[in-house]
């Protein structure tokens, strides 16, 4: 293709050409207004002078035409799946195409989307974005989207400058229901009903009914079932059963007809913390210690600590009349009797038999604990002597009994072979300083009789030692030198962290359960962790997935008494999860993802944006549309026709300058001029 041009390049600065204009236009008026006869011939000269000075020159472009370009982005997400719509986008993709080819001199630029990372959604207005700036704008003539309607970044749409066009897939006839937790609380107490909002909504041409059934489970447990009214908000209360994440699963059964079933349940997970922990701490000889675990358990503002302590001996002879050593009676019946069953722990910190404790209440003690109760004792040179603990009824319960032997010598602590996988002494090691841990200067010779030895100390005597009695669990510290460790002598070591451990195991922390089977999302999946205190292979894990799938994976050993096994997978929803007698539920992002949400196809989403950019929507249930040109800024759609604007766009790929006419030619006609002129007024003009 070649285009003609004339250009000027005057020979003069163009203000000296615009004096001299001024000045030829002054005689020629001043020529018409003497009426001089020859002033149209002499005019004709002082133009031929003026355009040869001004140097017309012709300029020839060959230039060479660019196809219109239409981008079309075709929905792919996982809503593009439900019902019919997979097959209407693909004869819409067809139909699109072959009308694209049949057009002269248009190409196609086709861009699919999948569902986006995370927690899903349509990204179509993003990869429109991405195209459009990789893209020469002179050549759009339109953009098509082919989708449900329902996409989630409306935020970036761009500003484009042809028509955007949308052919929805789906049915007018088509519905969906969904179930929705409205509110839904981080963490709630323990034992405490807490209130959820539910919302079962019927989406698009849904038949009528009133109410929906409900079905509620915790932790993947026995059903309840309940009927809330449809549409309409209502209120459920739900207790927690056990301390750490409950996994609440809402559903609603699957109805005939309905696009899909993904979002009828939602999945909360809820921490379950308990009110109050209430700690008996009960005291014998006032020694350095002591105040380490009174400051301990007062460090934890969930800790109700009551201590009951022995300042004053009863052989101790003073004269103080007995009237005068407090101002109110300690509640020692009340404590250890009527309300014994409402602590969480109690701990004997060097405590011994004086009289003071009838042995009803070490009775009541032990009955505690095999009903569910906790027992720590942190034994002193006491515990080894006539009036131990061990020889009162609570030794019944108590896992080491004394050798009335006392170390009174440096010892180092260590954990044993058992302790490094027990959650209480395991990686204990990494709370070590460089130069290891401090040593204690007392420990009380026992023998194990029941539980388990976590630590020892001098000659591989049992230091630490825990055990499950009945409903209940009991643990034996045999030193009262822990506090050493606090101090920071020769170092120091994790007082606090083997403390708080063994404290939290005792009063059943869900973190501190030997057994356990835990699970955490990543990025590729879930990664699946097993705690276990068994020899030997364990259980493979057995998985159900989200839609229903079951496979079964061995579990690898990472550390002592630890195995783990990484599902890796992008299906979004409920996981059930079992090894052996554990079972679990764990939810890989939303019961119900972005996608699913909203399923019943809309133009309203998109509406604002086309009307921006004078775009329309066009049912594809209604027919497939055809193709029509139409110049920018006119309608761009109706019924049953969408339009695309002609581009005309070219790439110039030569120029060519020549002269428009030779000097000499300018000069001819310029005297011819002056020479007519002056026939004019002279000879020919008598």
């Amino acid at each position: 293709m070649s285009l003609d041009a004339v250009i000027f390049d005057p020979l003069l600065p163009f203000w000296l050409m615009g004096a001299l204009a001024l000045a030829m236009l002054a005689v020629l008026v001043f020529a018409v207004f003497r009426r001089l006869t020859g002033w149209p011939y002499r005019g004709f000269a002082l133009v031929c002078v003026f355009l040869a000075l001004l140097n017309p020159s012709l300029k020839t472009e060959e230039r060479q035409a660019k196809a219109d370009i239409v981008i079309v982005v075709v929905d792919r997400s996982s809503s593009q799946m439900l019902s019919d719509r997979a097959a209407q986008t693909q004869a819409a993709l067809a139909h699109v195409t072959q009308q694209l080819a049949d057009r002269p001199g248009t190409e196609m630029r086709l861009v699919e989307v999948e569902d986006a990372a995370g927690p899903g959604g349509s990204e179509v207005m993003s990869a429109l974005a991405q195209v459009l700036s990789e893209t020469a704008r002179d050549r759009i003539a339109g953009a098509i989207v082919i989708s449900d309607g329902q996409i989630h970044d409306t935020e970036f749409a761009p500003k484009l400058p042809a028509p955007l066009h949308l052919l929805l897939t789906g049915q007018p006839r088509d519905w969906d229901r969904r179930l929705v937790v409205k509110n839904a609380p981080g963490f709630a107490i323990l034992g405490e009903p807490i209130t959820l909002t539910l919302l079962v909504e019927d989406q698009g041409a849904a038949p009528q009914a009133a109410f929906a059934d409900l079905i509620l489970s915790v932790d993947g447990g026995p059903e309840q079932r309940y009927q809330i009214p449809v549409n309409r908000e209502v209120e459920v209360d739900v207790s927690l059963g056990h301390g750490g994440i409950n996994i609440l699963q809402f559903s609603t059964p699957d109805m005939s007809g309905e696009l899909t079933d993904r979002n009828n349940a939602a999945v909360v997970q809820i921490n379950a913390l308990r009110d109050r922990l209430r700690v008996l701490l009960v005291s014998g000889v006032p020694h350095p210690g002591e105040r380490t675990w009174r400051n301990l358990l007062k460090s934890d503002s969930n800790v109700d600590l009551v201590h009951f302590t022995i300042l004053r001996p009863p052989e101790k002879r003073d004269g103080v009349p007995v009237t005068e050593l407090s101002l109110i009676a300690f509640p020692t019946r009340e404590l250890f009797l009527e309300k014994i069953g409402e602590f969480d722990l109690i701990v004997f910190d060097r405590y011994k038999r004086r009289g003071l404790l009838p042995t009803e209440y070490f009775e009541s003690i032990t009955n505690y604990v095999r009903q569910g109760g906790a027992v720590l004792v942190a034994a002193g040179p006491d515990y080894a002597g006539a009036n131990s603990l061990y020889r009162s009824p609570l030794g019944a319960i108590l896992p080491g009994r004394p050798t009335s032997r006392v170390f009174e010598e440096p010892i180092t602590p260590k954990v044993t072979e058992f302790g490094l996988k027990h959650p209480v002494s395991e990686s204990l090691e990494r709370f070590a300083p460089d130069i290891g841990w401090g040593r204690w200067l007392r420990q009380i010779e026992v023998e194990t009789t029941s539980g388990q030895v976590l630590m020892t100390g001098r000659g591989e005597s049992p230091l630490l030692i825990v055990d499950r009695v009945g409903e209940g669990r009991v643990a034996l510290l045999a030193s009262d030198h822990a506090w050493l460790w606090d101090r920071g002598y020769e170092g120091g070591g994790p007082q606090a962290e083997l403390l708080r451990r063994v404290a939290h195991w005792s009063m059943k922390e869900p973190d501190l359960e030997e057994e356990a089977l835990l699970a955490q999302p990543m990025e590729s999946g879930l990664l699946v962790m097993r705690r276990s205190l068994t020899e030997g292979s364990l259980a493979p894990l057995e998985i159900t997935k989200p839609n229903g799938t079951q496979l079964t994976i061995a579990l690898q050993p990472v550390a002592p008494g630890r195995y783990e096994a990484e599902i890796v997978s992008e299906d979004l929803g409920l996981y059930r999860l079992g090894s052996g007698d554990l079972e679990i539920v764990a939810a890989l992002g939303p019961a119900a993802p972005r996608e699913f949400v909203q399923t019943i196809a809309t133009d309203r989403v998109m509406a604002s944006i086309l009307a921006k950019i004078n775009g329309g929507a066009l049912a594809l249930s209604e027919g497939l549309p055809k193709f029509r040109n139409i110049r920018n800024g006119r309608p761009s759609h109706g019924r049953g026709w969408i339009g695309l604007v002609s581009r005309e766009a070219y790439v110039v790929q030569g120029v060519e300058i020549g002269q428009f006419l030779p000097a000499w030619v300018y000069l001819i006609f310029a005297s011819l001029g002056l020479l007519a002129g002056w026939l004019r007024e002279g000879r020919w003009g008598k």
